[in-house]
């Protein structure tokens, strides 16, 4: 599994010309499922997330969290993540989830992490979004399963 965070000051995702999630404060999360992931590697990987402490405290320093500043996530389906660029120029995306797996996993990811955040908003699984994000910083993490003791 991969989540891209990204610390935003605002960001929205259209889909078909509807808004279908919309924050402030906060972080937008690329979601790429690989076929062997479980809910086990999910929990992990919410757990990682929900405490990332990449906001500024009144020193200026990085030491906050999304609860510390009762900041929002929009969670955006990506099977992209997964592409595998390693031969031509066209990538392949065998080792992302197939879809109704993935799907599965994307909807546990939001409905545990609105158990941990008030305000998670979504993007819609398999659709052509559009997304308007307001990175803070730029402020980019990229967390994988892969490198996570789980």
């Amino acid at each position: 599994m991969k989540f891209v965070i990204q610390r935003v000051t605002a960001a929205s995702c259209t889909v078909e010309g509807t808004v279908t999630g919309a924050i402030n404060d906060g972080f937008c999360v690329f979601i790429g499922v690989a076929e062997n992931d479980t809910r086990q590697i999910a929990d992990k990987m919410i757990q990682k997330l929900i405490g990332m402490r990449i906001f500024s405290d009144e020193n200026d320093k990085i030491n906050l969290s999304l609860h510390d500043i009762n900041g929002s996530l929009l969670l955006i389906s990506q099977f992209t993540l997964y592409a595998n660029c390693r031969k031509g120029n066209r990538p392949s995306f065998t080792d992302a989830g197939k879809p109704d797996m993935a799907n599965e996993m994307y909807e546990y990811i939001i409905a545990e992490c609105k158990k941990k955040i008030s305000n998670v908003q979504t993007g819609i699984f398999g659709a052509d979004m559009k997304l308007e994000i307001h990175n803070d910083g730029p402020f980019t993490i990229i967390l994988d399963s892969n490198d996570l003791a789980i």
